[in-house]
C-alpha cells in the first residue's frame, strides 16, 4: 500500500482498480467497474449514491464477503460490520447476544461480563443486558448491533445503511452517536447511504457513486467540525452545511465528475 497518515502508517483500506462482474461468462453484468480509493486511518468516509450503484458492493469486497473480478483489495486492520438489519439471536438476550460475539473473538468468560457493561454504556443501553431483544424498539436493536461489532475491538467499522429503516427521530440521534463514538475512539468507518444528508451529516470525506457501471463521480471533504461535543443539530442548520448538502446532491445525480 502506498498511501500514510502523518504518522506513516500505511492506509486502511485500498481498493485499486476493481472491477465486480455478476452473471455467466457469456452474459456477464458489469456492478462495479475499476474503483480505485483509499481511506486512511482515522476517516470516516462516506460511499453515497443511488440505489444499485455499487456501494454495498464496495464494502462487502472490503468486508472479505465477497472477490474482485478485476484489481486488489488491501486492508490493514481488524474489521467489524454492521448491517442494515440489526441480525440478532432472537432467543438471546441482549448481553447473550454479545456474550456470543464476545466469545468469539476468544475473550474469556469471566471478562465477558464486565465488557457487556462498558459495550451497552457506549452505545446508551447502560443496564439492558436482561432485556429480550423482541423487547426493544428498532434503534435499541440497531444500538446492540453496534455494540456486538464493536465487541471485537475493530480498527475499521463497515456500516449498510444502518438506519435506513428507522424513524427520523432516532436515525438523527443514532448518527449523533455514531458520529461522537467515531471522533472519540479514533475508528476508521466506511459508512453506505444514498442520502446526501446523512453523508454531510457523519463524513469527514464523501465519496460519491454513479450506476451503470457502479464508479465513483466525486471524492469531497466535509470541513465541518467534528469533535466528539459537537451540536449537531446546529450543524445542520448552517449555511456550510447547506451549500455540501446542495453538492453532494448534484454530483450524485451527475453520470460524470464534476
Amino acid at each position: 500500500m502506498s498511501s500514510a497518515d502523518s504518522g506513516g502508517r500505511a492506509a486502511d483500506i485500498e481498493l485499486s482498480e476493481v472491477t465486480v462482474r455478476y452473471g455467466t461468462s457469456k452474459a456477464p453484468v458489469t456492478a462495479v467497474a475499476d474503483v480505485s480509493l483509499t481511506v486512511e486511518p482515522g476517516e470516516f468516509a462516506v460511499l453515497v449514491g443511488p440505489s444499485g450503484c455499487g456501494k454495498t458492493t464496495l464494502l462487502r469486497l472490503v468486508a472479505g464477503f465477497e472477490r474482485p473480478a478485476d484489481g486488489t483489495v488491501a486492508v490493514g486492520r481488524k474489521v467489524g460490520v454492521v448491517f442494515q438489519q440489526p441480525r440478532l439471536f432472537p432467543w438471546r438476550t441482549v448481553g447473550g447476544n454479545l456474550a456470543f460475539a464476545l466469545s468469539r473473538h476468544g475473550v474469556a468468560r469471566s471478562g465477558r461480563g464486565a465488557r457487556i457493561e462498558e459495550l451497552l454504556a457506549l452505545v446508551g443501553l447502560s443496564g439492558m443486558a436482561g432485556r429480550r431483544t423482541w423487547e426493544l424498539s428498532g434503534g435499541q436493536r440497531q444500538r446492540v448491533a453496534i455494540a456486538r461489532a464493536l465487541a471485537a475491538e475493530p480498527q475499521i467499522l463497515l456500516m449498510d445503511e444502518p438506519f435506513a429503516a428507522l424513524d427520523a427521530l432516532t436515525r438523527e440521534r443514532l448518527q449523533e452517536e455514531v458520529r461522537a463514538l467515531a471522533s472519540t475512539g479514533g475508528t476508521t468507518v466506511l459508512f453506505v447511504t444514498h442520502s446526501a444528508e446523512e453523508a454531510v451529516v457523519l463524513g469527514s470525506r464523501v465519496l460519491v457513486m454513479a450506476a451503470d457501471p457502479g464508479r465513483l463521480v466525486a471524492d469531497i471533504a466535509v470541513p465541518l467540525p467534528r469533535e466528539p461535543d459537537t451540536d449537531v443539530a446546529a450543524l445542520r442548520g448552517t449555511p456550510a452545511f447547506a451549500a455540501l448538502r446542495a453538492e453532494l446532491a448534484s454530483a450524485a445525480r451527475s453520470p460524470v465528475a464534476p
